[in-house]
């Protein structure tokens, strides 16, 4: 009938939908990987290059997301049951699709746990590396404030008396 054939047809297409969104979450945990070594490396060329790519992926997957979301409204709509459906009652409405669509949830969510844990690690290191930035920028600071004669080896020379002009300023 009309409606089963469309019905068929939306959860082949969401099946797509949801191997595609698992080839690019692939891809994004691939950059994520070069992107931490590359943080390892401290190479900014290859940290700032796979982050516009890192950015790129992130749009096709929110295009894909959206893609998903309307299509998971129109399958409710077709079934005439209310708000976003989840994956598992969709799943639970085709028993033929349901073991391909669990599986493919199932990946996609893994992938999105890898990549998170990756990034809260690269976010730890990236925060670590900017504090030791940022004293090692206050200490220069410090020390050009209070210009004066350095020796060879890049330590303050202390005169050995205070003079006038000194106790004054």
């Amino acid at each position: 009938t009309q409606p089963e054939s469309l019905m068929s047809k939306q959860i082949a297409e969401l099946e797509l939908i949801l191997r595609q969104q698992i080839a690019e979450h692939q891809k994004m945990l691939a950059m994520v990987e070069s992107h931490h070594a590359a943080m390892k490396k401290f190479d900014l060329r290859a940290m700032e290059d796979i982050g516009h790519r890192e950015e790129a992926c992130r749009l096709r997957i929110a295009t894909l997301e959206h893609k998903r979301k309307t299509l998971t409204l129109q399958i409710a709509k077709a079934l005439k049951l209310p708000g976003d459906l989840k994956m598992t009652q969709i799943a639970d409405l085709h028993p033929a699709q349901r073991a391909s669509l669990l599986k493919l949830r199932a990946e996609l969510r893994s992938l999105m746990d890898q990549i998170s844990r990756k990034n809260f690690i690269a976010a730890k290191v990236a925060g670590a590396v900017l504090g030791h930035l940022n004293t090692a920028v206050r200490l220069l600071a410090g020390a050009v404030e209070k210009a004066g004669l350095y020796t060879k080896q890049g330590v303050p020379k202390v005169s050995s008396r205070i003079g006038m002009m000194e106790a004054v300023g």
